[in-house]
């Protein structure tokens, strides 16, 4: 979701920036590349080992809860996300969120965005769902959301993934489904990482969904 298909990245990452400027250490998106797609504590943890914060992972996770609460709700769509949401929606193609947000974290970043979330029927798979025993890069977020639209996995590569954050990507290829990589431009892109997804994009607006099996846009 963050990332993907709502534009809270880059909020996330000047309040983070903000924080541990407080303790006199600088924050980069090499910091920021290490815990995208981890859920807000454990990527809390691992930035206070990094960085040597002074501090509990747990305290830096409520600071940067705290500095980033009213960006939150100012997020938008990231391009191309209404339009291709929309499209599977009218279709009849089942689609489900699975964030590693917690659900106190999801329902703030949503709450202004019910436009775009109202599409997946309550099909949302959040980090602190009791079905997501390990965090991404572990598959267990990405199994839970296509049981949750009722695929059985028995074939996991009838499942297609967007994910802008490698360890989000590294999950979905470990439950052996179609990965599309939707990186942000200031994010490094591992060579092997882009070699093992089915395609690295720009922006949702340049994904074809005919490429996939799906019905061609039609607006």
């Amino acid at each position: 979701m963050d990332g993907t298909l709502i534009d809270t990245e880059r909020a996330d990452y000047e309040a983070a920036k903000r924080v541990i400027a407080r303790f006199g250490k600088t924050y980069t998106w090499a910091h920021k590349a290490l815990i995208l797609g981890r859920t807000g504590i454990d990527g809390s943890r691992m930035l206070v080992e990094a960085l040597d914060l002074p501090i509990t992972g747990e305290e830096l996770q409520h600071l940067r809860e705290e500095e980033s609460l009213a960006a939150f709700e100012h997020c938008k769509p990231l391009p191309g996300v209404m339009r291709l949401v929309s499209h599977l929606k009218k279709h009849g193609i089942p689609i489900a969120v699975a964030t590693s947000s917690f659900r106190d974290a999801f329902e703030l970043k949503s709450k202004n965005n019910q436009d775009l979330f109202k599409l997946f029927d309550g099909n949302i798979v959040v980090g602190n769902d009791p079905r997501v025993v390990k965090g991404k890069p572990a598959p267990d977020i990405f199994q839970a959301a296509a049981r949750q639209i009722g695929n059985d996995l028995a074939d996991p590569r009838t499942c297609l993934v967007f994910e802008d954050s490698p360890s989000g990507v590294h999950a979905a290829l470990n439950a052996g489904m179609q990965t599309v990589w939707i990186p942000d431009a200031n994010l490094e892109r591992e060579a092997e990482l882009v070699a093992r997804c089915d395609e690295v994009l720009a922006s949702m607006e340049a994904f074809v969904p005919e490429k996939y099996g799906l019905p061609p846009f039609d607006d």
